[in-house]
């Protein structure tokens, strides 16, 4: 027998044809579209694409030929099952894949294939992808026995279109039905679970994973963190991270984030410092964990190090780091440096112009956050209800209570925002600071909703400002109804009992707290100084420098009564002789924490203190004289608002 040359040739041609068609098939190495086209031309002058259009038909659709290889697969008279779920990806990857998706099951309806569990998985996908949530449940429920993919895709399915509820029920479902878990399922459901805090199932699946030795998978371990850190189990979250035989920079970022989101700020910028010592490079959203941490400790200079990590432009174009930063300077103090970087930010959405104007309100700035929002609507930016949250709160905290009015009226008739409780809030807590306590009182009673502890908590502040003893009385009888065991709203109302004098009420409130087992939270200081943080509360004796803090707390005492200083014993809630009270006054935290900085620092250099508590009247009758003693400006930040003190005056005017 002879063989004629072309044969051979021929025979080598397909042989090559089919290696590089079949090289190109893997998911994570596709042919370059160009590629892909010529060996179409190829298989067709070979006379060999009907063996091989089943790997064409792969190829074209890894590639993102979508068109071409649906154009392929209608020319199949027969098409095997295998191709469906190619030719139904490429259709869910057009921009309207409902029509060619809905061709596509109709075709396979009259194909014994239509059964096949890989067909009806890729029609799942398809109309989770159209968000038709519904045909694709249908389309999973006439699986007879799903296998882990379509459990996993159905899982997906709900999670992508913010149903992570049934996302958590399916996947209980899944595992009820003895589906075994594996590393892909596996992330996804715990990520629903912390969607949800769904502690209780998330702790099953983590288990399960640990069961199946896919736990020490990165991605899974750091899932497992993450929903961990969303139930508010830190310690399990950091159990869990230790464990992990690798971190990548998503695993520390979620412990760093965790952390400053559950109120442990310290641990979250010590695992930050530690994360770049082991060489990771920190993430934007890892940064954004540690200036939250940052901003709730006050640490100024912690926070100038944690940028110092990410190129300045990071901050000027990513809306989500400016807007931590932005809020990071304003309540560390530091406003000119938030403005600053405002002004920089060459990419600003609304929510970075709502942080600047709430900033600027909340140090003082009232009048400068009105002509901000005027520069927002002129910029085009759209006014939204949390803009309106920031103006209301700078008419709160500096006493412009006609400009709020005019703004809340503003935003219901002209821009037609309908007002949260939060809007309400603010406006409550404006009207009383004024002392308009009956007007603040109606308009709680007005709201269109129970007003909340915030809302009540505002108008006994301004109870306490005023010392209206009955009006406080009937809103503390209101706190305690909505919150039992907070001890400031008791407190608050002991001392407007002791402002007036009516020590017996007093004792019987304190009396009443003990009853109900309602203990006093512990007033506390803290600075920040050389990266170090350091902590003060009243009487406290266990600081290194407390001999000399308090030795300069004496001195600062003398210079003060040469001044005029007397002290605001009223505001202490114990019926004692005035010489204890006003022992008792020298010694609160914001004032040996400014002594302490008195000592620490160079002459000349701003002190920033933070405090958990609201500040008290003496203590700010007294920073106002240290601050012109000392020749500082000294900045305290409390659970309510700023004081910047210079010179003998403070920025919110005696206003708070």
């Amino acid at each position: 027998m002879i063989h004629q040359p072309g044969a051979f040739v021929s025979a080598a041609a397909a042989a090559s044809t089919r290696r590089v068609l079949l090289s190109g098939l893997r998911p994570s190495n596709p042919l370059p579209p160009l590629t892909v086209r010529l060996l179409h031309g190829r298989l067709l002058r070979l006379d060999i694409l009907a063996d091989l259009s089943q790997f064409l038909l792969r190829a074209l659709s890894s590639s993102g030929l979508h068109l071409h290889a649906l154009s392929l697969h209608s020319l199949f008279p027969d098409p095997p099952h295998l191709t469906l779920p190619f030719a139904l990806k490429s259709a869910s990857r057009l921009p309207n894949p409902l029509p060619v998706g809905e061709q596509l099951h109709a075709r396979s309806l009259k194909l014994p294939s239509h059964s096949n569990p890989h067909v009806l998985t890729s029609l799942l996908n398809l109309y989770a992808k159209c968000g038709l949530l519904d045909h694709a449940r249908e389309v999973f429920d006439e699986m007879r026995c799903p296998n882990t993919v379509s459990w996993t895709a159905l899982i997906a399915a709900y999670m992508n279109a913010g149903r992570d509820r049934e996302a958590v029920a399916a996947a209980r479902d899944a595992f009820a039905s003895g589906v075994r878990l594996d590393s892909f399922t596996a992330v996804r459901v715990l990520t629903a679970c912390a969607r949800v805090v769904d502690l209780d199932t998330g702790e099953a699946v983590w288990m399960a994973a640990e069961r199946e030795g896919i736990a020490t998978s990165v991605f899974v371990a750091t899932a497992a963190v993450d929903l961990y850190v969303k139930c508010g189990e830190m310690a399990k979250a950091r159990e869990v991270f230790d464990k992990m035989p690798e971190k990548d920079a998503v695993a520390w970022g979620a412990m760093v984030g965790g952390y400053a989101s559950n109120g442990h700020p310290q641990e979250a910028l010590e695992l930050f410092f530690a994360m770049q010592a082991q060489g990771v490079r920190p993430d934007c959203y890892t940064v954004a964990g540690a200036l939250s941490a940052c901003t709730r400790l006050g640490a100024l200079d912690l926070g100038r190090q944690a940028v110092g990590v990410v190129n300045g432009d990071e901050f000027l174009d990513n809306p989500i780091l400016g807007t931590v930063l932005i809020n990071m300077y304003t309540k560390c103090g530091s406003t000119g440096e938030a403005w600053v970087l405002f002004q920089q930010m060459r990419k600003k959405d609304v929510i970075v112009w709502n942080t600047m104007v709430l900033g600027l309100g909340m140090t003082g700035h009232g009048k400068t956050a009105f002509a901000l929002v005027g520069q927002m609507e002129k910029s085009g930016v759209k006014l939204n209800d949390n803009t309106f949250i920031g103006i209301l709160c700078s008419c709160a905290h500096t006493g412009l209570v006609k400009d709020g009015r005019r703004y809340f009226r503003n935003m219901i008739q002209l821009y037609h925002i309908i007002p949260r409780i939060e809007h309400y809030g603010c406006m409550v807590d404006m009207l009383s600071r004024a002392g308009l306590l009956q007007e603040a009182h109606q308009l709680i009673n007005d709201m269109p909703m129970q007003a909340n502890a915030v809302v009540w908590g505002a108008l006994l502040g301004g109870c306490k400002i005023h010392g209206d003893t009955e009006l406080a009385e009937h809103v503390l009888k209101q706190l305690i109804l909505l919150e039992p065991r907070n001890s400031g709203n008791y407190v608050m109302l002991s001392n407007i009992y002791s402002k007036s004098s009516r020590w017996e009420d007093a004792a019987k409130l304190r009396l009443d707290m003990k009853a109900k087992g309602v203990e006093k939270i512990r007033a506390y200081s803290w600075v920040e100084l050389s990266g170090k943080v350091h902590e003060f509360c009243v009487g406290d004796k266990s600081h290194a420098l407390m001999d000399q803090i308090y030795k300069k707390l004496d001195e600062l005492g003398m210079e003060m009564k040469n001044m005029g200083y007397k002290p605001t014993t009223d505001v202490v809630m114990f019926d004692v002789e005035d010489e204890e009270k006003e022992q008792t006054l020298v010694h609160h935290s914001e004032k040996l924490a400014i002594a302490f900085c008195l000592l620490s620092t160079p002459p000349g250099e701003a002190i920033r203190v933070t405090k958990n508590l609201r500040v008290c009247t003496d203590c700010h009758t007294a920073i106002k004289l240290i601050s012109k003693i000392a020749h500082r400006e000294i900045i305290i930040r409390d659970n309510n608002r700023f004081h910047c003190f210079i010179d003998g005056c403070c920025s919110c005017n005696d206003y708070w």
